[in-house]
C-alpha cells in the first residue's frame, strides 16, 4: 500500500512538471511571435503619428494585455515587454 502511495505522489509530481513545462514553453513562443513581429525592417516601418503610436504598437500592446490578462505573463513580464515597444 506504502509503495502505491509513494508511486502515486511521483507520478502525479511529474505530472505537474511536465504541465508546467509546456505552458512555459509555450509562453515563450508567445513572447518570441510578440518579439518577431515589433521588430518590422527600418526601412518599411511606417512613421508612426506625431505623438503616438503606430498601429502595429497598438495591436501588439493588446495580445500583451490579453496574455496577462490570461495568465500567460506575469505583470513584470507585460512590463518589460511594453518597454521595448515603447522603445524605453
Amino acid at each position: 500500500m506504502r509503495g502505491a502511495m509513494v508511486g502515486g505522489a511521483g507520478y502525479m509530481a511529474g505530472k505537474s512538471a511536465a504541465k508546467h513545462s509546456a505552458q512555459q514553453s509555450e509562453q515563450e513562443q508567445r513572447l518570441s511571435d510578440l518579439e518577431a513581429q515589433q521588430a518590422p525592417p527600418a526601412a518599411q516601418a511606417a512613421p508612426a503619428a506625431a505623438g503616438g503610436l503606430d498601429p502595429a504598437a497598438i495591436e501588439q500592446l493588446k495580445q500583451l494585455a490579453e496574455l496577462r490578462d490570461s495568465g500567460v505573463l506575469t505583470t513584470e513580464e507585460f512590463e518589460a515587454q511594453k518597454q521595448k515597444l515603447l522603445g524605453g
